[in-house]
């Protein structure tokens, strides 16, 4: 017996050493690698058609729907495949270095591009079958406000704080151009904005890109009594450049593509509008000038600020 107890004895020392060390090992490892303490790979995002499974960190971004894409490229998403519009845009250029243009219907070239995630409009094509390609998120333009809706691809992307930081100062910096503009112009001093060619042209209410979110909403300048009545329910309105003097402000911002034809501008009708005789229009590019995303908003900003109070 007591030879017994001298074999378990030690036996049974060893045997709590062990034990002791691999508590340790396991203890140590979970600190570094469990589970509850690493970062999710999804998130679930609530879209306008319900619970969306998706990336927590989206690594290949497929965008189907302009007026979505700068609100991506500002929040740092690395954009793999874009539609047209986007690609066209010299704001964005430096963004898509090594995307391609595809559209709602250029299926086998998304499956192509192994996207992670894939934002498109409510009214794209084949969102069902998107969906199967990847997580797929639609949503309808107009239904939020303009900076809700950068805040809404920010929750998407898991990064609404980043979002939120962006309009805060936004907001504060394009109030105070408005004050400076307003205390220069005058209050009651009335801006139009104006796009197209001789074909048609179209004026915008407060809420259609090309700056109208901040010129009005921002801001607080004035449109026509012509835009009021016609363009700010639709968003914009179509007119002919025989009827423009009736829908140009003081000031005009005139967005044109300088490849279209221009030839209203070189008419009497045109030239006796005060803004044109009193060289108060604004001639912009349009490509680089539709949308309302913070890219688009911060160079509209600048460029209204620059026009209105020089290099103040």
């Amino acid at each position: 017996m007591k030879q017994l107890k001298k074999i378990l004895i030690p036996m049974l020392l060893i045997s709590v050493l062990i034990f002791s060390a691999c508590s340790k090992q396991t203890s140590k490892g979970t600190n570094t690698t469990s589970p509850e303490v690493a970062s999710p790979k999804t998130i679930t995002y609530q879209s306008e058609n319900g619970a969306i499974v998706v990336p927590s960190n989206p690594q290949r971004i497929v965008v189907l729907y302009g007026t979505l894409s700068g609100h991506v490229m500002a929040l740092g998403g690395n954009i793999v495949g874009v539609e047209k519009w986007s690609m066209d845009n010299p704001r964005y250029k430096q963004y898509l270095t090594k995307a391609v243009e595809v559209s709602d219907e250029n299926l086998e070239k998304i499956v192509e591009l192994k996207p992670d995630l894939i934002i498109a409009g409510s009214t794209s094509k084949n969102l069902d079958k998107l969906a199967k390609i990847a997580p797929t998120v639609s949503f309808t333009y107009g239904k939020l406000d303009y900076l809700t809706q950068y805040i809404e691809v920010g929750k998407l992307m898991n990064k609404e704080k980043r979002a939120k930081e962006w309009v805060d100062k936004f907001k504060i910096k394009a109030k105070k151009a408005g004050e400076d503009i307003k205390a220069k112009i005058g209050a009651n001093a009335t801006v139009s904005v104006i796009e197209g060619d001789n074909k048609q042209l179209y004026v915008y209410g407060n809420n259609w890109g090309r700056g109208t979110e901040i010129l009005y909403q921002e801001m607080g300048l004035k449109m026509p009594e012509k835009v009021v009545a016609n363009a700010l329910k639709p968003g914009y309105f179509a007119i002919s450049s025989e009827v423009l003097p009736e829908y140009a402000g003081d000031y005009m911002v005139l967005c044109k593509n300088s490849a279209g034809d221009n030839s209203f501008q070189k008419t009497d009708t045109y030239k006796n509008i005060p803004a044109v005789k009193n060289n108060k229009v604004l001639e912009i590019e349009a490509n680089g000038f539709y949308f309302n995303d913070p890219i688009s908003l911060d160079y509209q900003l600048d460029t209204f600020t620059k026009y209105f109070l020089g290099n103040k």
